[in-house]
């Protein structure tokens, strides 16, 4: 038994409390998607709900308020056939979906977000859902709770997280400097919780999920937790104390599971979310939803039933000629040229045409873009759209970036923007981890 029996049961810790009695096998109303491809497909989900938690408890875990008996957080694991590679897929909660029809109803479908499938059906509706959405077989599905997180990333000796910037969710209780941490159970449960930090939202918190789940497979690795037979079913029995599965997964199955990913590199553990075409879809009496991107996640769940890598398919996350690294329509910039105001306008920069002040003679050389401090990843986005240009911090404050153009031709690019790329693009974990820092230097904040 190794790292996936491991990997399951920290999944799972990233949610809420157990459901009785769910099964991955569809039961009776809508037959499971049986041709739901190659390897094996794990979903694992929590629940919204504050059910069972004393007051002391809720302000201990900062989870106050009422609980929506509803999905907070969905992983798709899938096992690759061959046993060469695991792909984790996170589907976010307010994605609008149909739902499947519930057992023997024989009523129009419904639409809502993805979460509330739960609320109708508990776990066999939430995978019949799934199954709908995504056209692959659910083989195994797991649930377990808040406290269940705590628990096991205590019982795990604390979670490495690592950031450029502070942290603190006022909604979660997180709170953490800049840098490489080690974190207790609370202090990694209002990590992965928080959504009110940059990047802000499900998505920027699913991210930091993943992370957390690669620094945590990589963290039992390296402190041996998985180095024999004897101490990886003792983590496993220690982890599976907060984990429930449905009646069609056993222990052997785990083991069987776990076997495989145990044997896997970073390099072959991909991480992604479904990519987004709108963040704000209102719908009447549901509220903000996500649509997914039709084609592209399309091509994701083809790529998963063909048993292929999600990382580098350009069906799933295309590459495009000049990529911005954040939202052109978030930059203010004054352009003393209006030919090249105008170009970028098109290319969706927030532009001021300041042609009217610009110098009778313009000084020799490529144009300069003068950016406020703190502002390094919109200056990169901008420079991305006047390839050539210099890039010079401005002295004083502000938040708006100036634009002189020198006289040099100028050229000016579309770039595009996709947020996918910032919140859930494929990336191997490898790549989400943090930098290589010997666990008995880190800061500990517990």
């Amino acid at each position: 038994m190794r790292r996936l029996t491991v990997g399951l049961a920290l999944l799972s810790s990233l949610v809420s409390l157990p459901w009785l009695g769910a099964r991955a096998d569809s039961g009776s109303g809508e037959p499971a998607a049986r041709d739901g491809g190659r390897g094996t497909n794990v979903l694992i989900v929590g629940v919204d709900s504050r059910t069972g938690l004393s007051a002391a408890e809720k302000r201990r875990l900062n989870v106050g308020g009422e609980g929506c008996d509803c999905t907070d957080v969905m992983m798709l694991v899938h096992l690759s056939e061959d046993q060469q590679r695991a792909s984790v897929v996170s589907i976010p909660r307010d994605s609008y979906v149909e739902y499947a029809a519930p057992a023997g109803s024989t009523a129009p479908a419904r639409w809502g977000k993805i979460n509330g499938a739960y609320k109708i059906g508990r776990g066999p509706m939430a995978v019949r859902t799934v199954e709908k959405a995504t056209g692959l077989r659910i083989d195994h599905y797991l649930e377990t709770g808040f406290t269940g997180f705590e628990q096991t990333v205590d019982n795990l000796g604390g979670a490495t997280v690592c950031t450029e910037k502070p942290l603190k969710d006022e909604n979660s209780g997180l709170d953490v400097t800049a840098g490489t941490h080690r974190l207790d159970g609370n202090g990694a449960l209002r990590y992965a919780r928080a959504r009110h930090i940059d990047r802000p939202g499900d998505l920027g918190r699913v991210r930091r999920q993943q992370r957390l789940l690669a620094e945590m497979l990589e963290d039992l690795t390296v402190r041996g937790a998985l180095a024999d037979p004897a101490r990886a079913a003792h983590t496993a029995r220690t982890l599976l104390t907060s984990v429930r599965t449905d009646e069609a997964t056993g222990l052997d199955d785990l083991v069987r599971i776990g076997w495989s990913l145990g044997r896997l590199p970073a390099d072959r553990t991909e991480f992604t979310t479904v990519p987004i075409a709108h963040f704000d879809h209102r719908v009447p009496g549901v509220g903000s939803t996500l649509l997914w991107h039709t084609a592209r996640s399309r091509a994701l769940w083809d790529a998963l039933r063909a048993d292929r890598p999600v990382t580098g398919d350009t069906r799933i996350l295309p590459v495009p000629e000049t990529r911005a690294e954040t939202n052109p329509a978030g930059i203010a910039v004054r352009v003393d040229d209006a030919a090249v105001a105008e170009a970028l306008r098109r290319t969706r920069f927030a532009v001021t045409d300041t042609s009217a002040s610009a110098p009778s003679v313009r000084p020799a050389g490529p144009p300069v873009i003068t950016y406020p401090a703190g502002r390094e990843e919109d200056a990169s986005t901008l420079a991305a759209a006047l390839p050539g240009a210099r890039l010079r911090p401005a002295s004083g404050g502000g938040s708006v970036f100036e634009v002189a153009v020198g006289s040099e031709p100028v050229t000016v690019k579309t770039v595009t923007y996709d947020r996918n790329v910032a919140d859930g693009a494929p990336a191997t974990a490898d790549h989400l981890r943090c930098a290589d820092t010997p666990a008995a230097h880190l800061a500990r904040d517990f």
